[in-house]
């Protein structure tokens, strides 16, 4: 079972973190081991398997979540709220590549050379011109290594033809994103009030979606969003950097 970072108040590598064991109703508490022998005395039906720690009260207040587990559910299922958002539609996207790229045609004209930037518009650059058109915007920051993987390279490339539709696209190192303590998942966030996190295989597949409404999933989001959208770099200058590395 993998954990999920749900959220800290720790400063410089402190310790106090909460995180989601995925897949169960469990939440995992890191904190200071608590070691005096007073406090130890007091606790009641202690087990062998037990140990105890220190967290402070802004951690449970902001970060403990309030509803049950989302179910995981097909990606589609939450096509609607692409159309129907009224504000903001917010993207981060944590991985080295993904499944859906490597399949497209657009990858193997890509391996071969062919800008792949001002292709035709298709049904999702078609709806985000349509909602950006309305006073919507949609948003992405894509954490990206260094030197940037294959995947990465990929979106990119292809990114101009997302932007000149209106997404406004923007880039950021792994190594600034571990320094803001960023979440190692995807997500959507919609109006700052619904977030969609994704769950990939090991091959880089969706396997589907976590929707939410819980408020300190929500604001643990809100808070990744803002802080990857601050230092984040524009795609066309962050393209301008990688290539000058190669």
């Amino acid at each position: 079972m993998t954990l999920r970072l749900i959220g800290t108040t720790s400063d410089d590598g402190d310790c106090p973190t909460l995180y989601e064991i995925e897949d169960t109703n469990e939440i995992l508490v890191q904190g200071d081991r608590e070691t005096n022998p007073e406090h130890l005395a007091q606790l009641r039906d202690v087990k062998p398997s037990e140990t105890f720690v220190r967290v402070p009260r802004s951690l449970l207040t902001r970060y403990t979540p309030s509803t049950p587990a989302p179910a995981l559910q097909p990606f589609s299922e939450i096509a609607h709220l692409f159309r129907e958002f009224r504000h903001t539609a917010f993207r981060l996207e944590t991985r080295r590549g993904y499944a859906s790229d490597r399949r497209s045609p657009k990858w193997a004209r890509w391996q071969t050379g062919e800008d792949i930037a001002n292709d035709p518009a298709n049904a999702w650059r078609q709806n985000v011109a349509k909602q950006t058109a309305a006073g919507k915007r949609f948003e992405r920051v894509r954490i990206v290594d260094e030197p940037a993987t294959e995947g990465q390279r990929f979106l990119l490339a292809s990114a101009p033809g997302n932007v000149a539709a209106g997404e406004d696209i923007r880039n950021l190192t792994r190594a600034e994103a571990k320094r803001l303590r960023l979440p190692d998942y995807d997500f959507w966030l919609f109006d700052s009030h619904v977030l969609a996190r994704f769950a990939f295989d090991d091959h880089d597949t969706t396997l589907g979606v976590y929707v939410t409404e819980d408020p300190a999933e929500v604001l643990a989001a809100c808070q990744a969003r803002d802080a990857a959208w601050h230092h984040a770099v524009r795609t066309t200058d962050f393209a301008e950097r990688v290539a000058s590395t190669m």
